[in-house]
């Protein structure tokens, strides 16, 4: 039925509590929009059955009356309704293939599906997101790795091995209060002499790159820019209570193939194929990296594993002891994230030499943090901030007749354009993804 909106109980992993639309935003749009939400109920999500009671929902198993039901996270080929309309986050769009199976049965059923990485504004920024949280819990965890691994080098003093999963805060207020614990201990202490200076540099600067920054601007940091990192390393005397912060930007990382042609933003997005990895050269100044940016096949990859094997070489420590890998593409940027890991268990080391993993922080090789759904580890605020972000669709995506032809479809652009399948089939702007199920 038009204007009612489901929401459904998310069941991907014992992680997952996260919902698209909290309470407060869903009693506001009840009372001044007239809508009506069915939801699902869950034993495990972050706000509980009798909030959205509460709210004015109805809590029942069945969403059949709902004209678009609403998720996080994908939904099992086995729930897909006939002719439903779906608004989740599909990771599709690059043709993964473990999400295969659920859009051949989209389009088998005639379904409607919306993602929200698609919702974009005109500039192509994206709208509805969970990224600054995905950096908050990604630092966090990246950092409680870096310090578990000085902690097995022996390295003294290492305030640093105090700081917990991020999962193992009650709340992100109380991950920021340990954290300005650990900066006046690292001010008071110092850091180990032998990883002086300390340098963590985010590939990126995105809200991905914003939140992970977020977490690291509360301890002692000091910014410097990429062309500094060689000056800072040519310095015989170091302060051990500052950590150094860099950012790379896309010409930080990347450079045309043909070194006669200057770099071009707008070329490099379109023409990924004229471009080659220029990021190399700042591995040896790098204590941790922060892998923060969008990825696909076309484009060059930040790391390779010959770049971390010629690092590793040597045979002895070597600089860069941890990456944060956020984006978390298997293979992709960082070539050496060969397997996602989860909040409870969220980092291996990847050892060059052998191209192997080894779980934990012990080995010849940096410490990765692969965590694939960080944002969850910070449930009810990460859902907070994208349930408000999202709210103010909800009565366009209620107020539509799917069952119209997709040109008499009646949704803002931003949303109509987030369609990747409709009636069962690709709309116009995504024709290529025809190809991943063929």
């Amino acid at each position: 039925m038009k204007h009612v909106i489901g929401i459904r109980r998310e069941d991907k992993n014992k992680w997952e509590r996260r919902v698209p639309v909290v309470p407060a935003d869903m009693a506001a749009v009840i009372r001044e929009r007239g809508l009506a939400f069915v939801v699902q109920p869950s034993p495990t999500r972050i706000f509980n059955d009798s909030e959205y009671v509460q709210a004015g929902a109805w809590v029942v198993e069945e969403l059949d009356r709902c004209g678009v039901v609403l998720a996080v996270k994908e939904i099992p080929t086995s729930l897909l309704r006939e002719g439903a309309a779906y608004v989740f986050f599909s990771h599709t769009t690059k043709g993964q293939p473990y999400n295969m199976d659920m859009l051949r049965r989209l389009l088998a059923l005639k379904c409607t599906l919306i993602d929200y990485e698609r919702i974009v504004d005109t500039a192509g920024k994206r709208l509805i997101l969970f990224g600054r949280h995905a950096g908050l819990a990604g630092m966090i965890d990246t950092l409680w790795g870096l310090g578990q691994r000085l902690a097995h080098e022996g390295l003294e003093p290492n305030p640093l091995e105090a700081i917990k999963p991020a999962h193992q805060y009650a709340d992100l207020n109380a991950a920021m209060a340990h954290l300005h614990e650990i900066a006046g201990q690292i001010t008071r202490e110092g850091l180990p002499a032998a990883i002086l200076p300390l340098v963590v540099g985010f590939a990126g600067y995105g809200n991905v790159s914003g939140g992970a920054q977020e977490i690291l601007d509360v301890l002692p940091v000091e910014r410097i820019e990429p062309e500094g990192l060689a000056p800072l390393h040519a310095r015989k005397n170091f302060d051990t209570r500052t950590i150094y912060k860099v950012v790379f930007r896309e010409e930080h990382m990347v450079a045309p193939v043909d070194a006669g042609n200057a770099f071009n933003l707008h070329e490099y997005y379109h023409h990924p194929d004229r471009y080659r990895s220029s990021f190399t050269p700042y591995l040896p100044y790098l204590t941790v990296l922060m892998n923060c940016i969008y990825w696909d096949a076309p484009y060059p990859r930040l790391v390779t594993k010959a770049a971390l094997k010629a690092q590793y070489a040597a045979g002895g420590p070597c600089r860069l002891r941890a990456i944060g890998d956020i984006s978390c593409d298997i293979g992709g940027a960082i070539e050496a994230t060969t397997r996602a890991t989860t909040p409870d268990d969220p980092v291996y080391v990847y050892e060059p030499e052998t191209d192997r993993t080894v779980d934990g922080v012990a080995g010849h090789g940096p410490v990765i943090m692969a965590v694939d759904n960080l944002p969850c580890e910070f449930p009810r605020e990460a859902s907070e901030q994208f349930s408000q972000a999202l709210t103010p669709f909800l009565p366009a995506l209620a107020a539509a007749d799917y069952r119209q032809p997709f040109e008499r479809l009646d949704l803002p652009a931003t949303i109509k354009d987030a369609i990747l399948v409709y009636q069962g089939k690709f709309t116009p702007g995504y024709g290529f993804m025809a190809a991943f199920i063929k």
